[in-house]
């Protein structure tokens, strides 16, 4: 029984995307031919077919698959069996050592359909595992929620499909009552909607292994359940209107977040990206396949929240949360995004398959590092991307525009882009986390939602100049774009005597791990301030506003809310604009210094390069140029306002082990440039305005006339480039304010562009808290000709009035264009 169009999306308006799934098969016959199919799909999505395993494309992903599974029996053969399966993963206590057991298992039990390897080995460790270190509830759930709840039990489903006929029912029925019994945070051994645990990626894979299980018992309860939960992640989040109290997903204008509040699309999201379109891929031809009805929304989630993040190839660290302390590379997790959009393309219709194709092509054309497709999941996406690549007709084209600037702002990020650079700020406000810390990964996180910014620039091996060895040797307190006090911050093991998270279980808050006082206070703690975000005009320039503040666990730590010896540091202040523009980026900070009296640095810039390459430093009268000569990269930089900023240069050597516990002790060298304005303890708040020129010569560094400081204060903050015809500002305080023509009362967020006889003016309200922002355009009286209907136009004496109409808006941008008369 297929879901017909008209069901389902009246199903989607009526409840927010739930029940939304057939009642039953019409018959037993049809359900036993149903589930056979799932179980026929999933063993053809991970292992291949006859057909695609006999292409040559995929000859290395099968080799690797062997060659993975023939070592595991290897370690197996010399385990010691008393407290080990496999050599070296002793069990018992180390919930990670189980986890990674099972997924040994699992890749033997993939080799038995690739290479024929044995299947009785793996059912005789899954029920050796079971009886010793599985079944007994009483001594498991130790340690991560995750292992208990999603990684083992996607290794056995997964593992018992491949098994087959081979797999004993009675075992397949004992793990999976096992598996329900450790759904904890769930609601009678299933899904709990309402379960901080059972939200966004997270719910993919909880209901993906759920569905599998249906699918070996014939259970379409269980498949039915399992779909229509799944079913919520395809649905819009609505901040204002809060299904099950869950922010963790997509939003309207591409923001993803998982963690409540942690801008996640480049780890958590790409998980889930992989997850629906493999839960798509399982559906097919099952009689459960609603798939055709939720391509788009799929594909809206790849044009509008993943192809911003991607440039040349590589993932941007803004999104990757704790990941980005992590040795794989920003290369890598687009492979990821790659193969997703490969079978996206291959479930599309119409004019998008040409588009996602030619995306993937672009990929590819563009990245400094080679795409290995025997990384790929599935055999056959390794095939589809072969067929992509060969096919001549396709011509790569990215979906993202030339020139393209993104307000992320339900997740406190910005993307701005030319074909020259890409830059990327992260923020944070009451919403969003300042960091996230956890399981001893991103030990130095403090400042990394507090306007740190990623230039990259076009034509490099970003894993030269970004990913974990910046973060390893570039200083946490000094990552580009942040202001923080001269102090020692202690990593979580350093304050806790060795312990991943602060243990204090007889608190009323009741520390210990998962709990949701560890996401407040330690794990991703958010700003108490709400000014974060700004407006975006034509998709091509930007303005963006943000307030620095302490953090919660700061705030309330001096309210007597948290035990004594629990550790809080307060911030900076400052008050930043960040102006976005063709051939630079121009920054305002005003009230910058420290209420506590401490010495501030802020890092206008750092950069790193390989310890070989040619680096040099020039600098002038109000100006600095760093170029990496090695590979053609520079950066200049221009003082508009303020004091001189220090460059300086060093080498670096640390181990990646100083920013996660469990990355290799691989020792790291960087020469690590930074230009700084450093205030002594006790100093004035300064401002300052610099602009950054992405790969400018010399001499357009030194003689730039572009933008002109309007405004640097903690109240208003302006620039105008006259050459672009632009006028720009953030108002941060409630009252009137007055610069270059423009009237702004409150805080707001407002671009400007005069051109072709023509004004076109783009207004936020960053706080997300306005119901409406006014502002009046001095001068002739213009009429409206074109906009967003929440734009009111009227005029007034001396000018034109413009009402913005932001209830519930969200940091959205509204445009207007506006004409004089005649």
């Amino acid at each position: 029984m297929e879901i017909t169009r008209r069901r389902l999306l009246s199903a989607l308006a009526a409840s927010g995307v739930l029940a939304a799934v057939p009642t039953r098969w019409a018959s037993a016959d049809e359900l036993a031919a149903g589930a056979q199919q799932l179980l026929a799909n999933t063993v053809s999505m991970f292992a291949g077919t006859a057909e695609s395993n006999s292409r040559a494309e995929t000859a290395a992903k099968l080799a690797a698959i062997e060659k993975t599974a023939r070592a595991n029996l290897a370690a197996m053969d010399a385990a010691s069996g008393d407290g080990e399966l496999f050599k070296g993963l002793p069990l018992g206590t180390s919930d990670p050592n189980l986890n990674t057991t099972f997924q040994k298992v699992y890749e033997i039990a993939l080799a038995t359909r690739t290479a024929g390897l044995p299947r009785d080995r793996v059912v005789d460790a899954l029920t050796w595992l079971h009886k010793n270190y599985y079944g007994d509830q009483s001594t498991g759930y130790y340690g991560n929620w995750f292992t208990w709840e999603i990684g083992i039990s996607q290794h056995v489903s997964r593992a018992l499909v491949l098994l087959g006929d081979a797999a004993p029912a009675d075992l397949t029925a004992t793990y999976i009552a096992s598996m329900d019994a450790y759904l904890r945070n769930g609601k009678d051994g299933d899904v709990d909607l309402d379960s901080r645990f059972h939200t966004g990626a997270n719910l993919a894979d909880i209901t993906t292994n759920r569905i599998l299980q249906g699918a070996l018992t014939g259970d379409e309860a269980r498949i039915r359940k399992a779909l229509t939960d799944q079913l919520t992640v395809f649905a819009t989040v609505d901040p204002y209107h809060l299904q099950h109290g869950v922010t963790d997903g997509h939003y309207a204008d591409g923001s993803f977040i998982q963690h409540s509040s942690v801008a996640y699309t480049g780890s958590y999201g790409k998980g889930l990206l992989t997850r629906v379109i493999q839960t798509l891929k399982l559906l097919d031809g099952t009689g459960f396949a609603y798939g055709e009805e939720l391509v788009p929304t799929v594909q809206k989630w790849v044009r509008d929240g993943f192809a911003p993040l991607i440039f040349e190839g590589w993932m941007m660290e803004a999104v990757k949360g704790r990941a980005v302390s992590r040795t794989g590379s920003g290369y890598a997790d687009s492979a990821t995004i790659v193969e997703a959009v490969v079978d996206l393309a291959s479930l599309s219709t119409g004019t998008e398959v040409g588009a996602l194709k030619a995306y993937v092509k672009h990929i590819r054309a563009t990245s400094k590092a080679s795409l290995d497709p025997a990384t790929f999941v599935s055999p056959l996406s390794i095939v589809r991307y072969a067929d992509i690549l060969a096919d001549p007709d396709i011509q790569p084209a990215d979906l993202n525009p030339p020139a393209r600037s993104v307000a992320f702002n339900a997740m406190d990020r910005t993307v701005h882009r030319r074909p020259g650079f890409a830059f990327t700020l992260s923020r944070s406000s009451r919403r969003i986390s300042k960091y996230e810390y956890m399981s001893g990964e991103n030990l130095m996180p403090w400042f990394q939602g507090d306007g740190a910014h990623y230039l990259y620039l076009a034509g490099q091996d970003q894993t030269t100049a970004f990913g974990v060895d910046y973060f390893t040797t570039v200083s946490p307190y000094g990552l580009a774009g942040v202001t923080a006090p001269v102090e020692h911050r202690g990593t979580v093991p350093e304050l806790y005597g060795g312990k991943l998270f602060y243990d204090n279980p007889d608190h009323p808050l009741n520390f210990t791990a998962s709990s949701e006082s560890q996401n407040k206070y330690v794990y991703f703690p958010t700003a108490t301030q709400a000014y974060s975000g700004g407006a975006v005009l034509d998709g091509t320039y930007g303005a963006v506003g943000w307030v620095a503040s302490d953090d919660v666990p700061w705030r309330d730590k001096r309210a007597g809310l948290l035990p004594d010896d629990f550790v809080a540091y307060r911030g900076a202040r400052a008050t930043k604009s960040w102006f976005l523009l063709d051939e630079e980026v121009v920054v305002l900070a005003a009230g910058v210094g420290d209420p506590a009296g401490r010495a501030v640095t802020t890092t206008v810039d750092a950069r790193v390069a390989p310890a070989g390459d040619a680096v040099t430093v020039a600098e002038g009268d109000g100006w600095v140029r760093w170029a990496d000569g090695t590979r053609g990269a520079a950066v200049g930089y221009v003082r508009l306002a303020g004091p001189e900023a220090r460059a300086r240069r060093e080498t670096v050597t640390r181990s990646r082990r100083v920013v996660r516990t469990s990355n290799p002790d691989t020792a790291v060298t960087r020469q690590v440039f930074s230009l700084t304005i450093d205030q002594a303890a006790g100093a004035k708040p300064v401002s300052f305005a610099y602009a950054l020129l992405p790969n400018a010569p010399e001499a357009a560094v030194r003689t730039y006339e572009g933008a002109r400081v309007l405004a640097n204060t903690s109240r208003m903050q302006a620039m105008a480039h006259d050459g672009l015809g632009l006028t720009a500002a953030n108002t941060f305080t409630g009252g009137a304010h007055r610069v270059a023509g423009l009237d702004i009362d409150g805080p707001a967020s407002v671009l400007v562009r005069r051109a072709d006889g023509g004004v076109t003016v783009a207004v936020s309200d960053p706080t997300t808290e306005r119901d409406t922002v006014t502002l009046v355009l001095r001068g002739r009286t213009l009429r409206k000709t074109g906009g967003d209907d929440a734009v009111r136009v009227s005029a007034v004496p001396g000018g034109t009035r413009l009402e913005v109409d932001t209830h519930h808006a969200y940091g959205r941008s509204f445009t207007v264009t506006l004409r004089g008369p005649g």
